[in-house]
């Protein structure tokens, strides 16, 4: 068994979280520019076993598919490119950006320190990887 790698993809910056080796808890790996994803992942697939990416699928209240949809589209084409071994799988983020920004002031986070927008991408991969795991877990 691998960690699972949850992506909070956004066309500037792109939230990251991974889970540890047994798929239990879900933690807050790195906010970057978009552009550096796929470079940090191959380096950080050098030492570390991944199983899985965990890719958010913006909804949006109707259902409908957000206007970003076809920028991830393409980055998860870019992914399965480099990471063939890998699975990718899709799950719903709706409301993720509202539950990160929540939890950051829950944890006792500074007023400038939540206006960080890297750091909601981050605490959203996170809640996106974590949501996953539970919804993983039900279906057992």
């Amino acid at each position: 068994m691998g960690s699972l790698i949850g992506i909070d993809f956004g066309t500037k910056r792109t939230g990251i979280a991974c889970t540890d080796p047994h798929q239990i808890i879900a933690s807050g790996l790195k906010n970057l520019p978009t552009l550096e994803v796929i470079p940090f992942l191959k380096k950080y697939c050098t030492t570390e076993h991944v199983e899985s990416f965990i890719i958010g699928k913006p909804l949006q209240k109707d259902g409908a598919p957000s206007e970003v949809e076809n920028q991830i589209i393409l980055f998860i084409k870019k992914l399965q490119k480099h990471f063939p071994v890998q699975s990718i799988e899709r799950y719903d983020e709706r409301y993720t950006s509202k539950l990160a920004f929540q939890a950051m002031i829950d944890g006792g986070l500074k007023k400038k320190q939540r206006s960080d927008k890297g750091m909601i991408d981050q605490v959203s991969a996170t809640i996106i990887l974590q949501s996953y795991l539970a919804y993983k877990k039900q279906r057992l």
